[in-house]
């Protein structure tokens, strides 16, 4: 065999494949066996199957069930925890009031008074979760019973024990609910809210106003102070969103605006602002002017004040406390119901002095209320902006409307008065400058200051647009030079009127030197007391020199001429002769009748004639004296070889004379000096004459020519 290892082989691979052949039927064997035992589970299985089926279906049954009753029971849970959250809530809020009213410091009462409004917030808050969801949570719980009584799915103990607690639940919610939103604590806290809020508004006061100094007032005027710490405006908001969450804005809204009107209104009480009680037109008309000037003077103050300090830190006060509410569309509505009252007697004054008599002196007070207004336009603008603010704007701008129409009215009537001649006086007896005059000067003066120039041009102006229907505004706070225009043509419109009456009055003279001094004295008074003023320059240099310096220095020539003329000519040495031999007693009647003249004529002057000017009297002296003297005493010397010019008064002592005529220190006095100067002259008699030409023109020339070259220097 070791011969043939092939034999070998294969012998061996024959004896596996025999065992390969019996472990397969071996297997065979076993397969069958293996298929009967399947054949058999399959059996039994089919069996459990069948079996088990009714158990599948109850457990399907019983998980549907379980889901059921716990989308009713969590929600119930869920209400349960509210009841005991609420509680909890309560018992904190109690304990807090508790401490409040014990609580000295005002910081850390503030701080109780958040933590009091964050446990009202939560209380509300889960109230109102309870009452939201409760409804539903019993309804759900309800039908579960019902389900369970209806199917029988459940025992009947358990199924009595869950409807003794959707009673009980029910109960509860039905009762609890409701007494804890509308009887509880809740309740309770709420009207301790509205208690707070209205204190710590009532505590906000200005301090800053009333203090009794007129500067401090006017400090106060431009700078407004915030009312309240941050931590009270904190506290306040968010009492005002609480209640306004808990139904409560309409009572929030009436303390708010009840409160901080009260406060506003006695802050500005402490001005005193009694002439606010006067405001009806015939009431205003019967006030003593001083007592009215006052009043205005005050009212603008006051009503400046309210604007720039009283309501710009309500209205901030207000946006701060109650910004938040309804997105910000309600401050602004209760800002304006706590200024309305307030502003409407400012208004109300306002209108009754611009609808009361039309007086010239009103003019001014008119223009400084006007004035302010329109300063203060923006600002008031910006205060009350927004739609709740429309009326309030809209009686400004009547307000202002009625001052324009009121103070242009008073302007022109005053021009009306003065060309009708309505004072109601004659001319002055002693040719002095009318009343009349000195004051529609002065009142002219005044007007063109920059103080007033500014708004009498706006008034102007604003008339003209709206008579000429181009714009119904005013704006532009400075002068232009079309209103520097209708300003100066409104000045020379009254200035014309002016000179009218003027002319009235002069021609009511019949005394011809009277009627030139009037002249003189009038236009010279006119052109020195605008001259370097504003008005002057307003109406120009040209005008004013051609319609009063012109006019003043002719009826000072005319004056010379008409007074002193006469004197002169008395002195004429024609008929005399060059050396008076033989005319000794001519030369004496001449004399004698220009002493008698010149007695005469210096009475009138003590008695009659005013000359009040000092610079105008100091010109007509030195004219007088160099028309007189020099021809006195060239007569004198002429014939003082025929008479005894020793017995007559002497050219110096009639120089001193008339100096004292012209002097302005008092008439007796100066006349007693003159007689007794006059008496010394041996006691003539003399006769008066009335003469209308002058010898001497020359010196009446160099009179005019000295005052016009002199004024021409002070210009």
């Amino acid at each position: 065999m070791e011969d043939y290892p092939m034999l070998t082989k294969l012998e061996s691979a024959c004896s596996d494949l025999k065992t390969l052949l019996k472990s397969s039927a071996n297997l065979q064997t076993n397969l069958e066996k293996l298929d009967d035992n399947f054949d058999t589970l399959q059996e039994t299985l089919t069996v459990a199957s069948r079996r088990l089926a009714p158990l599948q279906s109850l457990s399907i049954a019983s998980k549907a069930l379980e889901t059921r009753i716990n989308r009713a029971v969590s929600p119930a849970l869920v209400l349960i925890d509210g009841f005991r959250i609420s509680e909890s809530l309560q018992r904190k809020l109690d304990d807090i009031s508790t401490k409040l009213p014990a609580q000295k410091s005002q910081n850390k009462r503030l701080r109780l008074l958040i933590k009091y409004v964050d446990c009202v917030d939560k209380l509300n808050i889960a109230i109102n979760l309870l009452s939201q969801e409760g409804g539903p949570s019993i309804q759900r719980l309800q039908e579960v019973v019902e389900f369970l009584s209806r199917t029988k799915a459940t025992d009947q103990f358990r199924t009595h024990r869950l409807r003794e607690t959707l009673v009980a639940l029910n109960a509860l919610y039905e009762t609890e609910v409701d007494s804890m939103k509308f009887d509880g604590l809740l309740d309770e806290a709420l009207l301790n809210l509205q208690d707070e809020f209205e204190g710590i508004l009532l505590q906000l006061r200005h301090h800053n106003i009333g203090g009794g100094d007129d500067s401090g007032e006017a400090e106060a005027a431009t700078a407004a102070t915030e009312l309240g710490t941050e931590m009270e405006v904190e506290v306040l908001r968010r009492i005002s969103e609480t209640l306004t969450a808990n139904d409560c804005l309409d009572i929030c809204i009436d303390i708010f605006v009840k409160v901080r009107y009260k406060r506003a209104a006695k802050a500005l009480m402490r001005l005193n602002p009694d002439y606010l009680r006067t405001y009806k037109p015939e009431e205003i008309d019967e006030m003593e002017w001083e007592s009215l000037e006052t009043s205005i003077t005050l009212w603008i103050q006051h009503f400046e004040l309210a604007i720039r300090t009283v309501f710009i830190t309500e209205k901030t006060l207000c946006h701060q406390v109650l910004g938040n509410i309804m997105e910000g569309a309600i401050w602004q509505e209760c800002f304006v119901k706590i200024a309305d009252k307030i502003m409407a007697v400012f208004f109300r004054f306002g209108e009754g002095v611009a609808r009361s008599n039309k007086e010239p002196q009103k003019l001014f007070k008119l223009l400084d209320m006007f004035d302010s207004l329109e300063k203060l336009k923006s600002e008031f603008s910006n205060v009350f902006e927004g739609e709740a603010g429309v009326d309030i704007c809209s009686r400004f701008r009547e307000l202002e409307k009625l001052l324009v129409h009121s103070s242009s009215k008073v302007y022109w009537e005053f021009g009306l008065q003065i060309e009708d001649n309505q004072d109601g006086l004659p001319p002055p007896q002693d040719g002095s400058v009318p009343k009349l005059v000195r004051y529609a000067i002065n009142y002219l003066k005044y007007l063109t200051t920059v103080n007033y120039s500014q708004p009498m041009a706006r008034v102007l102006r604003t008339e003209q647009i709206w008579k000429n229907g181009t714009g119904i505004g005013m704006t532009g706070t400075g002068i232009t030079d079309s209103d520097e225009d209708l300003l100066k043509d409104a000045i020379s419109n009254v200035m014309e009127a002016l000179h009218r009456n003027i002319e009235t009055k002069r021609s009511g003279y019949k005394d011809k030197v009277m009627y030139h001094v009037f002249t003189m004295n009038t236009y010279w008074y006119i052109y020195m007391r605008t001259r370097n003023t504003e008005l002057g320059k307003l109406l120009g240099e040209n005008y004013m020199r051609k319609n009063y310096k012109v006019v003043a220095e002719e009826a000072a020539y005319l004056y010379e001429k008409q007074a002193w003329g006469g004197l002169v000519r008395l002195l004429d040495k024609e008929d005399i002769g060059d050396e008076g031999i033989g005319n000794e007693n001519i030369i004496k009647g001449k004399l004698e009748a220009f002493l008698k003249g010149f007695e005469e004529i210096a009475q009138r002057h003590t008695s009659r004639y005013s000359i009040p000017e000092a610079d105008l009297r100091a010109q007509i002296k030195e004219a007088t004296v160099k028309l007189i003297v020099p021809v006195y005493s060239d007569f004198l010397e002429v014939f003082s070889g025929v008479i005894n010019v020793k017995l007559y008064s002497s050219p110096e002592s009639v120089e001193s004379l008339l100096g004292q005529i012209f002097s302005g220190n008092g008439r007796s006095s100066s006349m007693g000096a003159r007689r007794r100067e006059i008496n010394r002259m041996e006691g003539r008699n003399s006769v008066s004459s009335e003469i209308d030409s002058i010898p001497g023109r020359r010196s009446v020339d160099r009179f005019q020519r000295n005052r016009s070259n002199a004024n021409a220097g002070d210009d």
